[in-house]
C-alpha cells in the first residue's frame, strides 16, 4: 500500500491512471457488444490503423491524436460498409485493414525518421508518453464515450442480440453500428499511448470475456467487466512501477489470471 501512495506521487504516473481507467471503463462498456456480435477482432484492426496514421502524422509533424481519430473513424466505417455490401466477410475485412495498415505504417516510417522512441511508444506503449494535452483530450473524449454509451444503451442491447428484430422494428441498425465502431475507434487511440497498437484489442475483449464466464445478464456482464478492466488496469500499473516491467503487457497478464479465475469460477459452478 505504501508503494502505491509513493507511485501517485509522480504527475505521469497520475495522468496515466487517469486516462487509463477512464480508457479501460470505455473499451469494457464496449467490448462486450464487439465479443457478442463476433466483432471483437475490430480493436486490433482499428490499432493497426492507428499506428499507420501515427507515423503518417510523425512524418509531417502533425498532431498524431488529431490525425489518428478521424483516420480511424474512417477505417470504422470502411470496414462495416465492406461487410454489409460484399461477400468480404467482418473478419477478412479487418485482416485486410490490419495487414494493408500495418504496412502503410512500416513504409512511411523506413521511408522517413526511421523507427525512433514516438513511433516505439505507439507500437508497444509507454506509460512515460502521456502528456498534459494528451490527458486532456482523453477525458473529454472518453467522457463522451460513456455518456453516448449509457444514453443509447437500449438501442446497442437491441443490435447486440437480435439486429434483424431490431431492423424490423424500425431501429436504424447501421447508425448505430457506426456509432459502436466510432465509439470503440476513439477508445482504441486514446488507448494505444498506454497499451501500444499490439495490445490495445486485449484491453477491449479480455474483460468482456472474463465477465461472460461469471454472468449471464447483458447489463449484469457490462458493469462486472467494466469492474474487471479498471481493476486489471490499476493492478497492471502496480506491477509495472513496482518489477519494471512494460505497462501493457502487465495489464495483459493481469487480464488473463482474471479470466483463469472467472473460468475456474464457471466450472465450480457447473460441477
Amino acid at each position: 500500500m505504501t508503494e502505491f501512495v509513493q507511485m501517485l506521487q509522480f504527475p505521469f504516473l497520475q495522468r496515466a491512471l487517469i486516462v487509463g481507467i477512464l480508457v479501460s471503463l470505455c473499451a469494457a462498456l464496449l467490448g462486450v457488444s464487439l465479443v457478442l456480435k463476433r466483432f471483437s477482432m475490430i480493436g486490433d484492426g482499428l490499432a493497426h490503423v492507428g499506428f499507420a496514421s501515427l507515423a503518417v502524422a510523425y512524418a509531417f509533424n502533425a498532431a498524431p491524436l488529431m490525425v489518428s481519430i478521424p483516420v480511424c473513424l474512417v477505417a470504422a466505417f470502411f470496414v462495416l460498409r465492406v461487410t454489409e455490401n460484399s461477400k468480404i466477410k467482418g473478419d477478412a475485412a479487418t485482416a485486410l485493414l490490419m495487414s494493408g495498415s500495418l504496412a502503410i505504417g512500416v513504409m512511411v516510417i523506413s521511408l522517413t525518421q526511421g523507427m525512433n522512441t514516438d513511433v516505439c511508444n505507439y507500437m508497444f506503449g509507454s506509460i512515460l508518453a502521456m502528456s498534459t494535452s494528451d490527458v486532456i483530450l482523453s477525458v473529454v473524449l472518453s467522457t463522451i464515450v460513456v455518456i453516448l454509451f449509457v444514453f443509447f444503451y437500449n438501442k446497442i442491447f437491441a443490435i447486440t442480440f437480435d439486429e434483424d428484430f431490431s431492423r424490423a422494428t424500425g431501429i436504424h441498425t447501421n447508425w448505430y453500428n457506426m456509432l459502436l465502431a466510432a465509439l470503440t475507434s476513439v477508445t482504441v487511440v486514446l488507448g494505444m499511448r498506454m497499451m501500444g497498437a499490439l495490445l490495445i484489442s486485449s484491453l477491449v475483449v479480455m474483460p468482456a470475456i472474463s465477465a461472460m464466464r461469471v454472468c449471464h445478464r447483458f447489463l449484469t456482464v457490462v458493469i462486472t467487466s467494466a469492474v474487471i478492466s479498471v481493476l486489471c488496469f490499476v493492478v497492471g500499473i502496480y506491477i509495472s512501477y513496482t518489477f519494471s516491467t512494460p505497462t501493457g503487457a502487465s495489464i495483459v497478464i493481469t487480464n488473463l489470471l482474471v479470466f483463469g479465475v472467472c473460468s475456474l469460477v464457471r466450472s465450480g459452478r457447473s460441477h
